[in-house]
């Protein structure tokens, strides 16, 4: 679509959660997503590297941003706190204006990270880590009832840990998920807007637990048939479309577990077996048990959780023995931990209380825990399967982020549960996160066949905010992807223009909302 062009008046972003750039090439090239081709010949194209972690949470806010976690804030779905607990991350803890924020009207869908709904001009449609389909689920707060009415079965996700034994089940409650999906982005596109960003976390749910190209291939021809419906829906419409995924994936099949390597390298302490915790132990009373007799009675663990106080939810997690990583260490006798997608921390007391290493030592520490990371392999493989990041040089900007992050090399995931084996076998999760999404831009005002040079998922909000001849953020650590530009188009005319957008995300922290089912099934040791 290269041609003599103004800036377009409109962007949409169409996101696809866990989309890896080399499945797209490959089917693409085999004639399979004939919608995906058009964007590789009509547009521009390349892979999308995503952040360290390669993790959503992380992700979805440096895409909507255009900087990296130290800036915006999150390293995780819940927040590390200083005293050894957590709580769960909301969208009142990103740290810069969104596009959302900048660009209006907007309309925005199921993004992950956006509960409650922000105030914007537009609609707002909560995505993933949204408790209930209540208050704080839409912008306007009417549009929930709309969507209750006009669409009764539409539900915020699906867990496919729930399905592990269950497979083609699972394939027909996702089918559904997906097909409500469309209807609500259908429903969105009848409002006015500059910017539409939604996205379709489905086929990251799918991949957890299949990784089979037949099944696989048939998810991505509807996903491909969505794309179609949103291209043919913004060519009358003068705006640019960006297609993004918040990171790739790839098959696993084995874990490793950071937190027992340190405990077996005595750098983390467990609790003990003393008083309540030693007593509940000789029972034979621990958080696998309790689970156990749970499911065999029946009960639904997240009908029950959800309605217990949080006191004895905290309670029955600190004192119930389990292989919860804050939960079940003793922090008092442990020199690092890890927690969240491989980020690990040193316990030193400038940062957490009480800590137990002094901050000068933290550098030493840091490279023996390197040194450790790197050189451990799994006896099942022989391979030596961790990557380490320095934290300083994936954050530069936060003291308080984490120390490292270490990573799987292809074939292996980092959990940070306490466990007998440092390795095991991954079980029914047959595929996780890799670094390369995907990147697309398509419109009037972008160069046929052309190549975004090494993208990054900090490069989009900047592109997209030049193409509408909007200033990208002063702060912005992305870069403007000038050359899918056509040359003779004004964002491929005009130079880059900077602002200071100020910073946002300083209201107090959302608690109240997330006394429901993920944090306290988190809390019970249930999901880490």
């Amino acid at each position: 679509m290269s041609m003599e062009t103004e800036s377009p008046e409109r962007a949409f972003v169409l996101g696809l959660d866990g989309v890896p750039w080399d499945l797209i090439r490959r089917w693409t090239g085999e004639g399979q997503l004939p919608n995906f081709s058009r964007l590789l010949e009509e547009g521009a194209s390349g892979p999308l590297t995503s952040t360290t972690p390669d993790s959503t949470p992380l992700a979805w806010p440096t895409i909507a941003t255009g900087v990296w976690p130290d800036k915006h804030g999150l390293y995780g779905f819940q927040h590390l706190e200083r005293g050894y607990t957590h709580r769960m991350n909301t969208s009142a803890d990103v740290r810069r204006p969104e596009l959302w924020d900048i660009i209006s009207p907007a309309v925005v869908g199921n993004v992950p990270m956006t509960y409650p709904a922000s105030d914007i001009d537009g609609s707002l449609v909560t995505g993933m880590m949204t408790p209930e389909m209540d208050d704080g689920f839409t912008q306007p707060p009417e549009l929930a009832d709309e969507i209750a009415n006009e669409i009764p079965d539409y539900q915020i996700g699906l867990s496919w840990d729930e399905y592990r034994d269950r497979p083609e089940e699972f394939r027909e409650e996702l089918a559904k998920l997906l097909s409500t999906r469309r209807t609500l982005m259908q429903r969105l596109m009848e409002e006015q807007w500059r910017l539409f960003f939604f996205v379709y976390t489905a086929p990251d749910r799918l991949q957890h637990l299949i990784w089979e190209d037949d099944v696989l291939l048939e998810h991505y021809q509807q996903l491909d048939e969505i794309l179609g419906e949103v291209m043919e829906y913004i060519e009358s419409r003068d705006a640019v479309l960006f297609v993004v995924s918040d990171h790739g994936f790839g098959p696993i099949s084995r874990f490793a577990f950071l937190n027992t390597l340190l405990e077996r390298e005595n750098l983390l302490t467990r609790k003990s077996g003393n008083g309540t915790r030693g007593t509940l132990a000789k029972m034979g009373l621990t958080k696998e048990r309790v689970e156990g007799l749970m499911a065999r009675l029946g009960i639904n663990e997240k009908s029950l959780i959800e309605h217990l106080p949080r006191g004895l939810v905290d309670s029955v997690a600190t004192h119930v023995p389990g292989n919860h990583s804050l939960y079940d260490v003793n922090f008092e006798e442990t020199v690092a931990f890890a927690h969240g997608s491989g980020n690990v921390y040193i316990n030193d007391t400038m940062r957490f209380d009480p800590g137990v290493v002094a901050p000068a030592d933290v550098p030493a520490l840091k490279e023996e825990l390197r040194t450790l990371f790197e050189g451990v392999t799994d006896p099942e493989t022989d391979d030596a399967p961790l990557n380490v990041h320095d934290g300083d040089e994936v954050f530069p900007t936060d003291p308080y982020s984490p120390d490292l992050v270490v990573k799987g090399i292809e074939g292996y995931e980092t959990a940070v549960s306490l466990t007998r084996s440092v390795f095991r076998d991954s079980g029914s999760k047959v595929a996780s996160h890799r670094p390369e999404g995907i990147f697309f831009a398509w419109g009037a005002s972008i160069e046929a066949e052309s190549t975004a040079n090494e993208a990054n998922v900090t490069d989009v909000a900047p592109t997209l905010l030049h193409a509408l001849d909007e200033a990208v953020p002063s702060d912005a650590d992305g870069r403007v992807l000038k050359e899918i530009f056509h040359p003779h188009s004004k964002p491929g005319r005009r130079a880059v223009s900077q602002r200071d957008y100020g910073k946002s995300g300083e209201s107090e922290a959302v608690e109240a909302d997330f006394d429901g089912v993920e944090d306290r099934l988190r809390g019970l040791g249930y999901m880490e």
